[in-house]
């Protein structure tokens, strides 16, 4: 077997093929990734957001540093300069003669592939006699002429350059190394071994260490690990945490300690400034000793917080540390939320402690929009607004308007609400009603349905409850002085419970307030086609009568029944009248008895193919939400004295709000721009029975716009499972579930049910 040979390259030729490999490799994707896109459109959608958001703070910095920042000046200057080097190498390399050619002695003599032996010949004497140096030729050339000569006319040659491609037989593998000769001269050997060692040896690996010890102190969605363990500790602690007490484990985070977080700073003002803030805000527990709330870095963050959602001025020195302590808040108090959703799962799966309460949970979402909108939780949600002060809140709370909130401001006639906002100027007012009309109105769908059952609207004990939301986002300028007859979902802020919901609903029902959902109008006229393809057929009046005697019909199901014959004529029209004069034979009546039963069969048979196709579609559609990803930027939220450009994202969950638990874990909805499909799934309560829970639906940026949606639920005893090959079931003496007695090795039940180990 040949050997190998490494060349190194002598004249540096290669190594410029090297070289431009690797630049391009660096120059082209960094093109792609970093060149600044374009500033045009950025300015362009900032002019378009500037008659809403014109007075936001994140607006303000926004403008700010397009017009201050360097940066992208340095990137576009970078990236031009690495395209420079890289079109100078291309230029370099294409300039470079090919030293390789590969060996052929017929084009050494200037004959033809396959010539004969007697033409070789003869054309080497004419070839000797021209180029040998003896006649004043070329000594290089003729060696390379006789060389040809002698490979042509020995057999044994001409065979190995026909094999092997070279006269002398089988040669070493050559292998050129595009790197310079002078990397392994021997005068530069110990520059060259101190350059790899410190790249590979020093470099390499204090980068790689250097951010692998410093993801992992993160988690997936970048919070401190150790600051997730901070919260799960104080809420376990506290499953029932107040305002006052949560606003303190937030500020605890040790993303506000310059130990663990770079970002986060100690000045030496602090001692001055921060003492001075605490003198205005008062109470804030600065006395507490319980660490880490008594920490220096825990106190400032609270303070800064504090004045933050009392919108109090601060000096320039530590506004910069509230925009970043403000910033932070709304990823901590969602972390806060999913440590709660954890506790809450382990406590129902493992059990032994308490959960938090939902109180707990939903102060986490509370907290999120009073610091996004910079407002205390006893303020009004009508000071998100511009132009409004505590002093005008008066105007709008008399007698006259009752305006409590921005639906009630929502709702008022445009005349109304010009004479109530006469504090205003025109132009003011115009901005106040822009900034109004861009606020969001969500309009709750819910559908109840139990998936993969054969029946999928009954519920069955322990069945897994699938709870459909469609989410309809529309704009408060769409609602304006619009009147519908809609059922009224409850504002979370007004506490109300399930309950007084119900009592609420049966006296609003005259005239309902426009940002309220719809009706249930849909789904009776959904009941009322079910009832009429399944109900029975009315006793008639007699009978009817004869039951009210004895005791078993009320004299209003009586009443009910005839208005269903009334209705079931109005819709039959002359074929009820037929069949009313064809009476008396029976053998008609039975043919269209008949023929109802086969009408009734083919609308059923329809629906189920409806259902079919409606189950379908929805699978197709869980599918493809799966594969598709989408943008978490949907629409940016008007926030006064919120640093950073924020987007509308919503909690929704189900709750028992009568036992203060969480019945599905919150989703966080980060996608709704128009209309948002979301599934919430929890297992049915294991008792029979009627159940009331709610839907609730909470935003993080926006104070006010929380609602709340009564459900239902009616649990109903599983039915018996039968396996394939024994049909005798048993009753579980503990869960109530029906088991199979003698199961075979296909059977899917699980026999061994609490105390039941029938086998």
């Amino acid at each position: 077997m040949a050997g190998q040979q490494f060349q190194y390259d002598d004249s540096g030729n290669t190594f410029f093929y090297f070289l431009t490999s690797f630049v391009g490799l660096i120059v082209i994707p960094a093109t792609y990734y970093l060149w600044p896109r374009d500033q045009n459109a950025e300015q362009l959608r900032l002019k378009s957001l500037r008659k809403v958001h014109g007075r936001c703070l994140w607006y303000r910095l926004r403008l700010m540093k397009a017009q201050q920042s360097i940066i992208p000046t340095l990137k576009k200057a970078a990236l031009l300069f690495g395209w420079a080097v890289f079109l100078l190498l291309a230029y370099k390399v294409s300039k470079l003669d090919r030293e390789y050619q590969e060996y052929n002695p017929y084009e050494v003599l200037g004959l033809d592939q396959g010539a004969s032996v007697s033409e070789i010949k003869k054309q080497y004497r004419l070839l000797s006699l021209k180029f040998h140096p003896d006649k004043g030729g070329d000594e290089d050339l003729f060696m390379r002429i006789a060389k040809a000569h002698s490979a042509l006319t020995n057999d044994e040659s001409r065979q190995n350059w026909e094999t092997y491609g070279n006269p002398d037989g089988p040669r070493a593998t050559s292998f050129g190394i595009a790197l310079p000769a002078w990397i392994v001269d021997s005068k530069n050997s110990m520059l060259v071994l101190l350059v790899y060692g410190l790249a590979f040896m020093v470099i390499l690996p204090v980068v790689v260490g250097t951010w692998w010890y410093r993801s992992i102190r993160y988690s997936g969605d970048q919070i401190l690990i150790n600051t997730t363990q901070l919260f799960m500790h104080f809420m376990y602690k506290t499953p029932n945490m107040n305002m006052k007490r949560l606003s303190m484990v937030l500020t605890a985070a040790f993303e506000f300690d310059p130990r663990s977080n770079k970002e986060a700073t100690i000045r030496p003002t602090d001692n001055i400034q921060v003492p001075q803030l605490i003198r205005e805000l008062g109470n804030i527990n600065v006395k507490k000793k319980e660490p880490p709330f008594c920490y220096p870095y825990s106190l400032k963050a609270r303070v800064l917080v504090m004045a933050h959602l009392a919108r109090m001025e601060v000096s320039d020195d530590i506004e910069e540390d509230q925009r970043f302590v403000v910033r932070k808040s709304p990823a901590l108090l969602q972390e806060m939320v999913n440590v709660g959703c954890q506790l809450t799962m382990m406590a129902n799966s493992r059990g032994g402690f308490h959960a938090p309460r939902l109180v707990s949970i939903e102060n986490c979402m509370k907290l999120t929009q009073m610091i996004v909108q910079g407002l205390q939780e006893s303020k009004s949600p009508l000071l998100q607004l511009p132009h409004f002060e505590e002093e005008h809140l008066r105007y709008c709370v008399s007698k006259k308007y009752k305006v409590r909130s921005l639906q009630d401001l929502v709702s008022l006639k445009d005349s109304d609400r010009r004479s109530m906002l006469r504090f205003l100027g025109e132009e003011k007012y115009d901005e106040v009603m822009a900034v109004l009309a861009s606020f969001p109105s969500i309009t709750m769908d819910t559908k109840l349905q139990v998936l993969d059952d054969e029946d999928s609207n009954n519920i069955t004990a322990g069945s897994i409850v699938t709870v459909t939301v469609t989410l309809t986002r529309k704009r408060m300028a769409e609602v304006f002085e619009k009147e519908q007859n809609v059922t009224p979902c409850l504002v979370v802020g007004e506490e109300a419970s399930t309950e007084d919901a119900a009592t609420q609903g049966d006296v609003s029902k005259t005239k309902a307030k426009v940002w309220q959902n719809k009706t249930k109008a849909a789904k009776k006229t959904k009941q009322s086609k079910k009832k009429k393809l399944t109900k029975k057929k009315p006793l008639p009046l007699p009978a009817a009568k004869a039951k009210q005697a004895n005791g078993s019909a009320s004299g209003s199901e009586v009443v009910a029944v005839a208005k269903e014959d009334e209705e079931d004529g109005s819709d039959k029209g002359s074929e009820s009248e037929e069949g009313e004069g064809n009476k008396d034979s029976p053998s008609e009546r039975d043919e269209e008895s008949d023929k109802q039963s086969d009408t009734e069969q083919d609308e059923i048979a329809g629906d189920d193919e409806e259902e079919w196709e409606a189950l379908q579609q929805s699978i197709q559609r869980r599918e493809r939400a799966l594969l598709e990803t989408k943008s978490k930027v949907t629409h940016p939220v008007y926030s006064l004295y919120y640093p950073e450009e924020k987007h509308e994202w919503w909690w929704l969950y189900i709750a028992d709000r009568k036992d203060q638990t969480l019945v599905s874990m919150p989703y966080h909805v980060c996608t709704l721009k128009d209309t948002e499909e979301v599934e919430l799934k929890f297992p049915a309560p294991s008792k029979t029975g009627n159940f009331q829970y709610s839907v609730i639906l909470r935003s993080d940026s926006y104070l006010g716009l929380d609602q709340i949606r009564p459900l239902k639920l009616e649990v109903h005893e599983a039915k018996a499972v039968l396996c394939c090959n024994c049909v005798v079931t048993v009753l579980c003496c503990n869960c109530a579930s029906w088991r199979c007695m003698r199961p075979r090795q296909c059977c899917v039940v699980t026999v061994l049910c609490c105390n039941c180990v029938v086998l």
